[in-house]
């Protein structure tokens, strides 16, 4: 699946709500929803100016949807479908923020400790109409389409 506008973005993210993903660290599950705009605005704290790490944040999160079942796929899937609408950097982020102990990348530790961070937060992320601005600009940026809406 490659995502060709902010607006399907959204529903697949929208569509995440209630959905829990594997168990990670601590054997914790969570709601891949609330993950995804937790992670996001953790992300949004430490780098308020790179939108694009934000957005890697926020999306990396739908590969369970996309993929259900097999787990070792989630991270590919997710990239490859926000590839075509956030551009590259954003995929390569959202495809490599597992193996981020193994890189030396600081925008790839600062999304894996975010998403560790988001399994066990507790704090009022927002909600996720908060961010189709953001995502607009990163696609207006990135796609080759033009598909921001």
């Amino acid at each position: 699946m490659e995502l060709r506008s902010v607006e399907e973005l959204m529903d697949l993210l929208y569509a995440c709500r209630g959905s829990r993903d594997a168990p990670g660290l601590g054997g914790t599950r969570v709601d891949l929803h609330q993950h995804a705009l937790q992670t996001a605005a953790l992300l949004r704290r430490v780098r308020p100016a790179d939108k694009e790490l934000q957005v890697a944040g926020l999306v990396h999160a739908i590969g369970p949807l996309l993929h259900p079942g097999d787990v070792t796929r989630h991270s590919d899937c997710a990239a490859d479908a926000v590839r075509p609408l956030l551009g590259e950097r954003v995929s390569r982020l959202v495809r490599e923020h597992c193996r981020a102990r193994d890189l030396a990348d600081d925008d790839l530790l600062r999304l894996h400790q975010a998403d560790e961070e988001g399994r066990s937060a507790e704090f009022d992320a927002g909600v996720l109409e908060d961010w189709r601005a953001v995502l607009e600009l990163v696609a207006s940026r990135n796609s080759p389409l033009g598909a921001a809406n």
